[in-house]
């Protein structure tokens, strides 16, 4: 058990889902700053997800857990990999409540990713934790299961913080897609448009219906430094429980981010991409059209009103540092 169980932001930390761009950022600045990071993932960690007793000691006398574990959803939705998008996140968050569940000195804090997904496509107003309306489908599903998963049973003194994240901004990521797109002169906006959704998509929730116009589709977003940032100020403010919004307060849409993308790489012109188009590029790279169509428009009002300040709150800004031309 570490000497310094459940104090503050010296004691040991449980990271499950070590291996993916957040994790192995949270990791680095972790062991940068002399903490005890103890880790779990499929492959390349201390912990393997198999190992239920190593995990139960690991938590035991920890301070923070945080869950990031699940299957990307970057990939085509076809049944199988539905049904591991679903497993892969519950599994990982209940073998973490079951060792939360046996520890003799339970840890403080439990933060469980969760996604900004889980709100509806948003053109109107932004949602909040008070107000948010939840969506429907695939996704929205996924994550309203993954949230189930952590705050399931007591958990006498460990607090519990579904952590609904927006689109990670960092060295990496999503960036570094998108980065590609526009060095290839196809880094303008991503356009809706009507779309034939067949019957098996449209039941499986899986089928992103026609909305935004020219590019006016939400993007909310969030710097991996603020991601950080947000699970230390979590730590140091026990108020704080339930669904939290890691978004950056000042929202923008994908005509302006990929424009951002574009004057940041120097890069003049980026050939609009109707749905069309992105439909069959998205098959090609088996991926789905949903990841950059839907209208994610999320606002951090519990962190806002808790005094946190976001070290990226400019788009162009977390762009530019993202891209190491700030």
């Amino acid at each position: 058990m570490s000497e310094h169980a459940n104090d503050g932001t010296r004691g040991r930390v449980v990271l499950g889902g070590s291996t993916g761009f957040i994790g192995r950022d949270l990791a680095r600045r972790w062991r940068g700053a002399g903490r005890e990071v103890v880790t779990i993932s499929r492959h390349g960690a201390d912990l393997a997800w198999e190992d239920q007793a190593g995990i139960d000691a690991a938590v035991d006398g920890a301070s923070l857990v945080v869950g990031l574990a699940g299957k990307s959803v970057n990939c085509r939705y076809t049944p199988a990999n539905r049904a591991e998008i679903f497993r892969s996140r519950e599994s990982t968050t209940a073998a973490l409540r079951t060792a939360v569940e046996r520890a003799t000195t339970r840890p403080a804090l439990w933060v469980n990713s969760s996604t900004a997904t889980i709100y509806r496509h948003a053109e109107d107003r932004a949602q909040t934790e008070s107000t948010g309306e939840l969506g429907t489908g695939f996704s929205v599903e996924v994550a309203k299961a993954w949230e189930r998963e952590l705050f399931t049973g007591d958990l006498p003194g460990t607090r519990r913080v579904a952590l609904r994240t927006a689109i990670v901004l960092g060295d990496g990521g999503v960036l570094g897609t998108l980065r590609t797109l526009a060095r290839f002169g196809l880094g303008g906006t991503q356009h809706d448009g009507h779309w034939l959704v067949g019957r098996a998509r449209r039941e499986a929730g899986t089928g992103h219906h026609f909305r935004a116009r020219g590019g006016r589709q939400r993007f909310s977003w969030v710097h991996l430094d603020d991601v950080a940032g947000i699970i230390a100020f979590l730590e140091q403010h026990p108020e704080l429980e339930g669904p939290v919004n890691a978004a950056a307060p000042g929202a923008s849409d994908n005509r302006t981010l990929m424009a951002t993308i574009r004057r940041a790489l120097g890069v003049p012109f980026g050939l609009p991409q109707p749905r069309w188009m992105l439909e069959l590029g998205a098959l090609g790279i088996r991926t789905e059209t949903e990841l950059i169509l839907k209208s994610r428009w999320v606002a951090p009002e519990r962190l806002l009103d808790a005094g946190y300040a976001f070290a990226h709150p400019d788009l162009e800004e977390a762009v530019r540092t993202s891209f190491g031309r700030a």
